[in-house]
């Protein structure tokens, strides 16, 4: 297994991505935190998943409030000992015109979207210096890459998120800290529900492959990273994307 005798945090990990990240990282022998706001989902998959002993535990985070965060990284430690992964999940999205895009939602999607990653990194790291490494991983996007209309707020944010990961990876290699992030592209997650059928299909029809991702393909990268078999990756922004940025 992959990932025996680390413990990792996986922010947003209650559903979509998050959740399948956790699932394949327990299965590769981690022991996580579950952190999210939603409560009610993150315990039933704790539960779930605890069922032949215990590989998780559930944490309220809203990480928009470094509290929260601070607190997410010490519960980490008080269950499992360390901390050696963060997959920095958490996001929102949007899409508005920019000029009717209201500064409150500007500074939310901000707050949440590289805020929340900045200060995610912040406080893992510190809990990683004290047992000589680890592995950070950032949730950027496509849109840390090209840019969209009508996604302002999103594209900046991620497009910090992609240099952020840069520069966290710079400082923080000579002690055995990675720092990566994965772009995925568009992929077939819950917040894709609302999303109107001939919208869908235009979304499709952006991927060379012909169809959106599947939440375990991210998945799968993040555990990559984390693992040691990534030794040699420091400051990667790792695009997931069915050839969306190479066309």
């Amino acid at each position: 297994m992959r990932l025996e005798n680390k413990v990792a945090i996986v922010t947003g990990g209650s559903s979509g991505i998050g959740e399948w990240t956790v699932r394949e990282m327990v299965k590769e022998g981690a022991k996580v935190v579950i952190a999210d706001i939603n409560e009610e989902l993150g315990q039933k998959l704790a539960d779930e998943l605890n069922q032949d002993g215990k590989h998780t535990v559930f944490q309220f985070v809203d990480v928009s409030k470094e509290d929260d965060i601070v607190s997410m990284v010490n519960r980490a430690e008080a269950e499992f000992g360390k901390l050696d992964i963060i997959f920095s999940n958490a996001g929102i999205g949007a899409m508005h015109p920019s000029t009717e895009l209201d500064y409150e939602d500007w500074q939310r999607i901000i707050s949440i979207n590289l805020d929340g990653v900045f200060l995610c990194a912040k406080h893992a790291i510190k809990a990683m210096q004290k047992t000589g490494g680890g592995s950070v991983i950032n949730c950027s996007s496509i849109l840390g890459h090209v840019g969209q209309a009508a996604t302002a707020a999103y594209t900046a944010a991620k497009g910090g998120v992609t240099n952020l990961t840069r520069a966290l990876a710079v400082e923080y290699a000579k002690e055995n800290i990675r720092v990566n992030a994965i772009c995925p592209g568009y992929v077939d997650t819950p917040i894709l529900d609302g999303v109107e059928p001939e919208m869908k299909e235009a979304l499709i029809s952006l991927h060379p492959i012909g169809r959106l991702g599947r939440p375990e393909e991210i998945a799968k990268a993040a555990v990559f990273l984390a693992s040691d078999e990534a030794s040699f990756v420091i400051g990667a922004n790792l695009l997931v994307d069915g050839g969306y940025t190479a066309q």
